[in-house]
């Protein structure tokens, strides 16, 4: 991000390109797939998203940052807390989701859908 961190608009969205995973870069080194973003009429500076597998894995880093521990030494009511808002954003339509879920909380896929399986259930109700 070099000459990028001195601008006002780079430092105010820094945070959020950062927790969905992204990457400031200049709008020069920005490639078809990037996000140009305009400040005042000037384009200041670009976001290069990652790719949806790497958003899981930061994802999953970010649930274990807030918890304050590994996401697999959680409690079960803890982990299916967890399900929940991974399954709110979106993180079981990535290719072998589950299995990198099941892997991270240190449980079963068959355990994964069950926790889905009851979520769904208890919204039907």
């Amino acid at each position: 991000m070099t000459g990028l961190a001195d601008h006002a608009f780079a430092r105010a969205v820094k945070p959020l390109v950062d927790a969905m995973g992204g990457v400031l870069i200049t709008p020069a080194e920005a490639r078809e797939d990037d996000v140009v973003l305009s400040w005042e009429g000037e384009e200041v500076l670009a976001v290069r998203l990652p790719q949806l597998a790497d958003s899981l894995d930061h994802i999953l880093a970010a649930l274990e940052r807030q918890h304050g521990k590994p996401l697999a030494e959680l409690d079960r009511k803890t982990k299916q807390s967890v399900v929940r808002t991974l399954e709110a954003r979106g993180a079981f339509s990535v290719r072998h989701g589950v299995e990198t879920v099941a892997s991270a909380l240190g449980v079963s896929r068959f355990t994964v859908y069950n926790y889905l399986n009851r979520e769904n259930a208890a919204r039907s109700e």
